[in-house]
């Protein structure tokens, strides 16, 4: 599995590439303020902290047993949809005690989940199954190995919603993080020409 700087690298430079565009875009003219400075450091936080979430069990995981086991705490996997909602709560709570405002504090924890899933699509690329559904289906999933199905040994159905399922799967993290940095004054702007 990647490091954990491999980790925030992907999260801050693939899934939050408009936030990256536009601080350098706002830095470049001169633009960013104090206040700012300090929203864009509570984002840095926040999705760096919650693309790291899946992992931070290492962490007590080698203080209490020596080892490097990090994908379940007690019965429930680390790398599932049920513990991505610790990283909702996480960005909601931080969220709420910074802005004092409920709507900005969901959209804080919509990016911390978007920065979860992130940490779980980049573990996608290696050859590991995890208990996504848990406790639904206790079995590991990998999602990545759809896409490894050819059109003869499947079917063109089976083939054609594999795919879509791993794109719309990328698409929705993309969009759920493009959606809640929109909410935070980060977007694309569509200049028409003149």
């Amino acid at each position: 599995m990647p490091y954990p700087v491999v980790h925030v690298l992907f999260f801050m430079l693939c899934i939050g590439a408009v936030a990256v565009y536009a601080i350098f875009g706002s830095f470049f003219r001169r633009e960013i303020s104090h206040r700012n400075t300090m929203q864009i450091v509570l984002l840095l936080f926040v999705g760096g902290f919650c693309s790291l979430f899946p992992d931070i069990i290492i962490v007590y995981s080698l203080l209490a047993n020596g080892t490097m086991e990090h994908c379940w705490v007690g019965s429930v996997p680390t790398h599932s949809l049920l513990f991505s909602a610790s990283a909702i709560l996480f960005g909601t709570v931080t969220g709420y005690a910074v802005y004092k405002n409920f709507k900005k504090a969901a959209y804080l924890g919509l990016f911390a989940e978007a920065a979860f899933l992130s940490h779980l699509l980049l573990d996608e690329v290696f050859d590991v199954g995890f208990f996504y559904l848990y406790p639904v289906y206790n079995g590991p999933i990998r999602v990545s190995s759809m896409l490894d199905i050819s059109i003869r040994g499947a079917g063109v159905f089976d083939y054609l919603l594999a795919s879509f399922l791993s794109v719309f799967f990328i698409c929705l993290v993309l969009m759920m993080a493009l959606f809640a940095l929109n909410q935070f004054g980060f977007e694309f702007k569509y200049k028409p020409e003149k």
